[in-house]
C-alpha cells in the first residue's frame, strides 16, 4: 500500500515538474518527452523508497538513489519550481519544506 508521505511527495514532484516544463520547455499541458522520462524514474523510485512514512525529502535522505545526472536534473528543477510554489501551491510548499527539516530516518 503506498504510504500517504510517498503519495504527497508523487504529487510534489509532478507540480515541480510541471511548474519547470511549462516555463523552460513552453508545454501548455503536460510534459515535454523530456520531463516525462524524469517524472517516470522520479515515480519509480519513490514507488522503490524503502523509508515509506519515514520519509524526509530526498535532499536530505542518507541513501540517494538517483544516478547522478538525474539527481542533478531534479536538483535544477526543485531549485527553480520550489519558490515558485509558495505562490501557485502554497500548502504544497509548505508540506515540502516541513518534510525537508524532518529528521533523516537511520
Amino acid at each position: 500500500m503506498m504510504s500517504k508521505m510517498l503519495d504527497q511527495e508523487k504529487k510534489t514532484v509532478r507540480t515541480m515538474l510541471r511548474l519547470y516544463c511549462k516555463d523552460h520547455h513552453h508545454t501548455q499541458e503536460g510534459l515535454c518527452p523530456e520531463c516525462q522520462v524524469l517524472e517516470r524514474y522520479a515515480m519509480t523510485r519513490l514507488d522503490h523508497c524503502r523509508f515509506g512514512d519515514q520519509k524526509t525529502s530526498c535532499g536530505k535522505c542518507p541513501v540517494h538513489c538517483y544516478k547522478p545526472e538525474m539527481r542533478e536534473r531534479m536538483v535544477k528543477i526543485m531549485r527553480y519550481a520550489g519558490p515558485k510554489m509558495v505562490f501557485s501551491h502554497p500548502l504544497m510548499a509548505f508540506r515540502h519544506l516541513i518534510t525537508g527539516i524532518k529528521k533523516p530516518s537511520k
